[in-house]
């Protein structure tokens, strides 16, 4: 027969069995709060100081990842600020920020952030908002397109890349350019061909420039492209 000391210790043994044993469901929550420092180049335009009622376009870049997180130098190697160190004027102002890390992506809602507080602070016109970017930064600029699909008064993606799904929640008005090499290798230009099929299928008003013969840099011939900054210009959100 077994003992009162026994029988207490099998009851302890069986109820921390059943305890180690049991899976739970639990409802939590915690607010996070997460900050970027975000530095970066602004551009006005010849006369914006003396055109005082008038209120300009604005060009947002995203440069891709060799200029991440560096020195803000770097990002005038390319697209539209090396155009501007080389002498270029641009009918728009110009906002470049710079991914601060070298090895993450860009955080959208803070370059959305910053944007806002840019427009906010200058005589910006809201329906002239150009958004464009390269590698890296051109998938950040698919990104942004859908995150705040009413922002948007044209859209130029350089060798980026985005699931092909983002295309249904790209606002069905936007005009956009997409520009590949068909030689990349860091980013397949399958991915902007599968891309730029869908939205036609679609019926959305896109352009596509496939450079052959050319690689992953294909910024070189996309920003040095007259007609890209003409087309920007000519747009406006309907």
């Amino acid at each position: 027969m077994m003992n009162l000391k026994s029988f207490f210790l099998c009851c302890t043994a069986i109820a921390i069995y059943s305890c180690a044993g049991q899976s739970r469901l639990i409802d939590g929550e915690l607010q996070t709060v997460t900050e970027e420092n975000l530095s970066y180049y602004l551009y006005y335009p010849q006369n914006y100081d003396t055109a005082k009622n008038k209120d300009f376009g604005l060009l947002l870049f995203l440069h891709g990842g060799g200029e991440s997180g560096g020195e803000l130098d770097e990002i005038k190697r390319n697209g539209p600020p090396k155009l501007l160190v080389e002498g270029k004027e641009f009918p728009f102002l110009v906002l470049a920020p710079q991914n601060p890390h070298k090895r993450k992506w860009w955080n959208i809602q803070a370059v959305n952030q910053l944007l806002d507080a840019i427009i906010q602070e200058n005589r910006v016109d809201p329906e002239r908002i150009y958004l464009t970017g390269l590698s890296r930064g051109g998938s950040a600029a698919w990104d942004l397109a859908v995150q705040y699909p009413e922002k948007w008064a044209a859209l130029a993606v350089v060798c980026g890349m985005a699931p092909v799904p983002y295309a249904h929640w790209v606002d069905k008005d936007l005009p956009i350019w997409v520009f590949h090499g068909d030689q990349d290798e860091v980013i397949s230009v399958e991915e902007s061909d599968k891309m730029v099929d869908k939205l036609k299928e679609m019926g959305y008003d896109v352009q596509y420039t496939r450079y052959e013969g050319v690689g992953h840099n294909s910024w070189s011939r996309a920003y040095t492209t007259e007609a890209l900054y003409n087309w920007m210009e000519s747009q406006k959100r309907k």
